[in-house]
């Protein structure tokens, strides 16, 4: 089975890449290497460089290496730089994606798993967010993963196409060995950024800026559904399993079901460092919800995914080892 990782070279990407090879999968990634790293790469993967604007390129590797899964891993993703700069968001998640898509068509390819967002919910209407919540994206990035969805459904009419679309809440964490893990140039994260402002001068970083105390939420801050990016990546294999048995397109959440805020992730953080953490209080970022957490019932029932590193503990742990032992991330 051959399966190509469109951005695999970044976070999430590198990690199901990997999972992928573990469970005997063969594995191609195109990435043009703007945010990810190639040495995240297993050299089993077939690495080619290039971008999914290049029609081209799209269709000579889905026919070259017989590919018989596409899971696409390449979008922009930062909710205040879509705000600043929407045409970009627009261009590179949505115009791309279906270029993507048509490459896809044209040779033959079937199977499509697509890296959603919990930002294609905007404003949550209920404490504990399903599926079935409205699709409101109150940004660009929310936004744009939406229209991709609009596309893949329309799409998915004329059963040229089957897919699974899953809707992350918060990525984050590392592998429990400390080799692969998170590292964004310019990181907007809160785990890592909360790393970083310990390890200071070491990783780069700098004191850690709270955005918005003022909330209606039990500290004033944000709060977050954290799910670890190991379950993540168990998902994605899931929903491919569950497409190539010939089961129907589906949208599932991804998330731990728990939401955290800004200060119990600084609290865990110090307990789990043995550092202060320090931090400067500013003012809320536009278009940040006060609170998002999943359900992640759906994709438990028909899937049978289950978290296998729940605590917010486990997660800033595996985080802090590689962070402590990369404080340069990769390019260290």
């Amino acid at each position: 089975m051959n399966v190509l990782v469109v951005g695999g070279a970044g976070y999430i990407g590198c990690f199901i890449n990997r999972l992928l090879l573990e469970q005997g999968y063969n594995t191609m990634v195109i990435d043009n290497l703007s945010t990810g790293h190639r040495t995240s790469l297993s050299n089993k993967t077939e690495f080619i460089e290039g971008d999914i604007a290049d029609y081209s390129l799209l269709k000579e590797t889905l026919q070259s290496y017989k590919v018989d899964v596409v899971m696409h891993f390449a979008a922009f993703a930062l909710v205040g730089e879509s705000v600043k700069n929407p045409g970009a968001y627009y261009e590179n998640n949505v115009v791309n994606s279906l270029n993507l898509l048509m490459a896809m068509k044209e040779t033959g390819v079937k199977y499509f798993i697509f890296s959603s967002t919990a930002a294609v919910y905007g404003e949550p209407q209920d404490i504990l967010i399903t599926e079935t919540h409205p699709v409101k994206p109150i940004n660009p990035y929310g936004s744009s993963k939406t229209l991709v969805e609009q596309i893949l459904t329309g799409l998915s009419i004329t059963d040229h196409l089957k897919y699974v679309s899953l809707r992350y809440f918060n990525a984050a964490g590392a592998h429990p060995d400390g080799s692969i893990g998170e590292d964004h140039e310019n990181e907007t994260h809160l785990i890592p950024l909360t790393l970083k402002a310990v390890l200071n001068e070491k990783a780069g970083g700098e004191p850690l800026k709270i955005f918005g105390t003022d909330y209606d939420t039990r500290d004033g801050t944000c709060i977050r559904d954290y799910i670890h990016v190991l379950d993540l990546a168990e998902a994605h294999i899931l929903a491919m399993k569950h497409l190539l048995d010939g089961g129907e397109s589906d949208i599932f959440n991804l998330g731990n079901g728990n939401g955290h805020s800004v200060l119990e992730v600084i609290e865990t953080a110090e307990k789990i460092t043995g550092k202060k953490v320090p931090v400067v209080n500013d003012k809320r970022r536009s278009g940040d919800p006060a609170v998002l957490v999943a359900s992640s019932e759906k994709i438990s029932k028909k899937l049978g995914w289950k978290l296998r590193y729940a605590g917010l503990e486990t997660i800033i742990e595996t985080a802090w080892k590689w962070h402590s032992n990369h404080p340069g991330g990769y390019r260290g």
